[in-house]
């Protein structure tokens, strides 16, 4: 068990609730690994980058997520089906996160503490 590395952020969640926050911290990381290229169109990574860039996807999101793509062999072509697959939610969570923004007044809270949690929600 001391061989299972740990995850360095959140999996991808089926639903995909947390896609827009996985893709910055995805991209963070592999590019902190120098392994960011291998998820770029037209990329000269070698079998060694792309095999070690799809272990850390692949343990990065949800079983059924990697039930379902496990016959993609190439971290690109991941990338790209997840992106097909959740990408729509920028035109539905981002319009409402921005309008919530807007909104937003501190004098509408009873406390500090409750305006912090719609705040971080927003962001989130």
């Amino acid at each position: 068990m001391a061989n299972i590395e740990n995850r360095k952020f959140i999996a991808l969640d089926i639903s995909g609730k947390n896609y827009l926050s996985w893709v910055l911290d995805g991209k963070l990381h592999l590019s902190a690994k120098k392994l960011r290229h291998t998820i770029d169109e037209d990329n000269a990574a070698s079998n060694e980058e792309r095999a070690t860039a799809l272990i850390f996807l692949r343990h990065h999101i949800d079983d059924g997520l990697k039930y379902e793509y496990l016959t993609v062999e190439n971290p690109l072509e991941l990338w790209q089906n997840l992106n097909d697959r959740f990408e729509h939610l920028k035109a539905v969570v981002l319009p409402k996160a921005l309008n919530d923004w807007s909104q937003l007044q501190f004098q509408d809270f009873k406390t500090v503490s409750e305006y912090n949690s719609t705040l971080f929600k927003i962001v989130s």
